[in-house]
């Protein structure tokens, strides 16, 4: 039976088709003759207590030159759509944070959400996997400086990120005694007023940080581990880092098994895990990636994997 798709993302004029996890789902729907369609978290809207969405209808292709035939966009009612997929990429912001009310309010008018927009209210991607202490590296989130510096004294090197952000981005690496480091942790507070992690300092990195998707919970049989490049000690793609597909460990198996069940009961179909060496750093709720670039090395289809998922057990 053909679905009216929806996938609220970020401009697809702008993506790379070659490794953007929301292309492939638009592929997927596209080939299984569903009807599909696109917006940003600006098209989303309320009218006299109805969801509504400006969707533009589209085509797709795998073409890396010209991947996309929009229609002309059409309000529409958002629980109309048969499935959404919430794709956009954070800072998880006042905007975002407003479009999951909207799209609450389009479930509760009949349409199905991935990912559940409660849960990725809930699940700050840096604080979430803070739930699951047994699979996680020693961890700080203050904001306090002194608290953070004691932290990083102790554990000698570590890794000092906002809670917000993504791609790498605004992650450093810090040592005890390092003269930069007030001006660090001044900086990821905003001198005492937002929240920072600190993480002890995985070595392991440099043999790659493994993205393992999740599907309902279980875990896609092979990961890709971003690999640092050059004099980067950052291994997300966005950052240089180069993918390589690896089959998973016994121990990304148990971590997967431990964090699985948890985050499928929380309406979390499709979620990315990120491990360096036995630990997990994040979990990745709003967009994860690497479905593209796993498909190309294993000859997967992970986008039908969760169409068939979605398709047979909707709720």
């Amino acid at each position: 039976m053909s679905l009216e798709v929806l996938v609220v993302m970020d401009p697809i004029e702008s993506i790379k088709v070659g490794k953007d996890t929301s292309f492939a789902l638009l592929l997927e729907a596209q080939r299984r003759g569903h009807r599909i369609h696109v917006a940003g978290i600006p098209d989303l809207g309320v009218r006299d207590g109805r969801a509504i969405v400006q969707a533009t209808p589209l085509q797709v292709r795998d073409d890396p030159e010209a991947w996309h035939i929009p229609g002309a966009p059409q309000e529409r009612a958002l629980g109309g759509f048969a499935l959404v997929f919430m794709r956009s990429d954070p800072p998880v912001d006042a905007a975002y944070l407003h479009a999951t009310q909207i799209l609450s309010l389009a479930q509760h008018q009949g349409a199905r959400v991935v990912n559940d927009p409660q849960g990725l209210r809930d699940m700050n991607e840096k604080l979430a996997a803070l739930a699951f202490p047994q699979c996680c590296p020693p961890t700080l989130v203050s904001c306090e400086k002194a608290a953070l510096k004691d932290f990083v004294s102790e554990f000698g090197d570590c890794v000092l990120k906002p809670l917000d952000g993504m791609g790498g981005r605004s992650i450093f690496r810090a040592r005890a005694g390092e003269s930069n480091l007030n001006v660090i942790l001044e900086t990821l507070t905003e001198g005492g007023r937002q929240f920072a992690m600190a993480q002890k300092y995985l070595p392991e990195i440099v043999e790659g940080d493994k993205r393992i998707l999740l599907i309902d919970g279980e875990p896609v049989p092979y990961g890709l581990a971003r690999i640092p490049q050059g004099d980067e000690f950052r291994g997300n793609l966005a950052a240089g880092g180069r993918g390589e597909g690896r089959a998973l460990t016994e121990r990304d198996r148990w971590i997967a098994a431990q964090v699985g069940p948890d985050l499928a009961r929380r309406g979390m179909r499709l979620v990315g895990l990120d491990v360096i060496g036995d630990w997990l750093t994040e979990i990745n709720v709003t967009s994860p990636t690497c479905m593209r670039e796993l498909d190309a090395q294993f000859g997967l289809n992970i986008a039908g994997d969760l169409f068939d998922r979605l398709e047979a057990a909707p709720a």
